[in-house]
């Protein structure tokens, strides 16, 4: 477990900062802007929470996905290497299928679209859209980190689903879609 006994280090002053490993690079490394937006996915994720009180199942879902980018923070900050020191923490396949488990529940209780969804129709469901669209900043960096460094197959395929995943919420708290605005194409031409 972690122990913070200090808030700063100084270590930070000159630009660079540890990874998982030890090793140093500069702050706007790749790696680091990548981990950077999951925080920030998550930090959104909270703000959504306050507003998801009347939804205590909801709630209990976004609390699990807030713990898990933080395991996605931790596999995104250690980067994969053969035979390390210790075993470093990683999403695992099983993250990936309770969140399929849930955007399935889910949907199998909203009625199927006719249209985009613009982001709105209650506060939590607006917030849950920023959420969304901060994870896929997230993956989209995750994707190009991918490009130039190994990056696990679950974290991968956890950030996608986590998009899926919140959109699949932001609907389901509009009253299960009944709130939902929806685009229309060309109506302010």
């Amino acid at each position: 477990m972690v122990q913070l006994t200090r808030i700063y280090t100084r270590g930070g002053d000159k630009g660079q900062t540890s990874l998982g490993d030890g090793k140093r690079v500069a702050k706007h490394d790749l790696r680091v802007a990548t981990y950077g937006t999951v925080d920030e996915a998550n930090s959104v994720i909270g703000l959504a929470r306050l507003s998801t009180g009347d939804h205590p199942g909801i709630d209990a879902m976004l609390s699990r996905i807030q713990n898990d980018l933080f395991d996605l923070g931790a596999d995104l900050c250690t980067p994969e290497q053969e035979n390390p020191p210790y075993p470093p923490l990683r999403i695992a396949d099983a993250q990936v299928e309770r969140l399929e488990r849930e955007i399935d529940a889910m949907n199998a209780e909203l009625s199927p679209l006719k249209s985009f969804v613009l982001p709105g129709g209650t506060p939590a469901a607006a917030h849950l859209h920023l959420a969304r669209t901060v994870a896929r900043r997230a993956e989209r960096l995750m994707t190009e980190l991918a490009e130039h460094e190994p990056v696990g197959g679950p974290a991968l395929r956890y950030i996608n689903r986590l998009s899926d995943h919140l959109f699949v919420i932001s609907r389901y708290v509009n009253d299960k879609g009944a709130l939902d605005v929806l685009w229309v194409p060309g109506a302010n031409r």
